[in-house]
């Protein structure tokens, strides 16, 4: 990456060791769920669309070859081919609209609400049909709303409030975090 400092890979680092650490927060309600997208969408806001995505990629390599950092301590390439597992890949692609967003239209607040919706959206889609897929291939049949059901809808309200949580830790920190260049 041309121009990417040790201060850069450390950012990164840090905020991919981060959204390791949300994933293991478990807040157990009717509809369990972790810290783990709210620790997606900090990484976004505090380092932006280039930085975030590469923790964010980061992270799901790292659970990927097996180190557990995924929710509840597990990791492996048998979580990822797993009905969630389009989830954690979806990941990235909702960093890369955010990513995209950021660079086309800068980041305003406007924008940067739209592009964490935006990137929901495709994370919710690209989850929801990996999960229909798998289940389907080893279960039995998933229609597309009961996969809604189920993957979905729980879920609205909760990442909402991640997200907003996120805008407002963001505005917080993000002064603290400086990822732009300094003149010499």
């Amino acid at each position: 990456m041309k121009n990417f400092t040790v201060r850069d890979m450390t950012l990164c680092a840090i905020f991919t060791a981060i959204i390791a650490v949300c994933s293991q927060i478990y807040i157990p309600l009717a509809v369990p769920f972790t810290m783990q997208t709210f620790a997606i969408f900090c990484s976004l806001a505090i380092l932006g669309g280039k930085m975030g995505t590469i923790s964010i990629l980061l992270y799901v390599i790292l659970g990927t070859v097996g180190i557990p950092v995924f929710a509840e301590f597990t990791g492996g390439f048998g979580i990822v081919l797993g009905t969630t597992g389009g989830y954690i890949i979806g990941f990235i692609p909702m960093a890369l609209v955010y990513w995209a967003a950021e660079k086309v239209l800068g980041k305003s607040l406007p924008v940067v609400i739209a592009s964490m919706a935006v990137g929901l959206l495709v994370l919710y889609a690209f989850g929801t049909f990996w999960f229909m897929w798998v289940y389907t291939k080893t279960t039995e049949a998933m229609d597309f709303l009961t996969a809604l059901k189920w993957c979905v809808l729980p879920f609205i309200i909760p990442d909402a409030v991640k997200a907003a949580l996120a805008i407002f830790v963001a505005g917080r920190v993000s002064k603290y975090v400086r990822t732009e260049r300094q003149p010499a």
